[in-house]
């Protein structure tokens, strides 16, 4: 049996393993750290919005609601709703199924419409039962520029982070300036409409990540 002894390791074999060492710490950082860049990277490239807002007029219902149609309005035993010469008041058909989808998947949902009439919309909101989707409502005549903006102080969250569907271009060139995107509507909010705007959502966010 051969006996082994103890021996001190030279000073060069320290100095080579201290390198060595340095060199596996200084990799496994590098390593975490490209794959915590690359993991956020794909996280911003694929983001969704925070909160997502519609206007009304011709995007949710297809009237001008201080216009075609005359407040007040009421709902009858059978639940349709009517206007003040008991004219039936419609919305666009898939528009309660993509509230209720978009308010279960956990999205935060505002109104921002520049109509006139204010307290027609107002109630057209609660007739409907839409009421219960919106955390934020700014109804009121003027640009969208300043609706978001007062929505932007009361939930906190970056213009980035919100995507608006309106049937107005003059809107969209307004809100690229302060940085929402917003999607054009042109025959009501669909299924169809939702996910297009998500996905040119996140296809803006992939653009941003990769110029950078």
């Amino acid at each position: 049996m051969y006996t082994l002894h103890k021996r001190t390791p030279s000073s060069k074999l320290l100095l080579s393993l201290r390198r060595s060492l340095h060199k596996l710490l200084a990799d496994s950082i590098t390593a975490a750290s490209v794959h915590t860049a690359i993991v956020n990277n794909l996280a911003n490239m694929f983001k969704k919005p925070k909160l997502i807002a519609f206007d009304l007029d011709y995007t949710l219902w297809p009237f001008w609601v201080d216009t075609h149609v005359d407040p007040p309005f009421r709902k009858l035993k059978d639940g349709q709703v009517v206007d003040a010469r008991s004219k039936r008041v419609h919305y666009y058909k898939e528009v309660p199924n993509v509230l209720e989808k978009l308010h279960n998947e956990g999205y935060i949902l505002a109104a921002a419409s520049r109509t006139g009439e204010v307290d027609g919309a107002n109630q057209l909101l609660k007739l409907f039962d839409w009421d219960k989707y919106f955390t934020y409502k700014e109804i009121y005549p003027g640009s969208k520029v300043t609706h978001f903006q007062r929505i932007k102080a009361k939930c906190g969250l970056d213009f980035s982070e919100m995507l608006f569907f309106d049937d107005e271009y003059r809107n969209k060139r307004d809100l690229d300036t302060i940085g929402v995107l917003m999607i054009l509507v042109e025959n009501g909010v669909t299924q169809e409409v939702i996910r297009k705007g998500l996905e040119e959502f996140s296809a803006r966010n992939e653009r941003k990540q990769l110029q950078k």
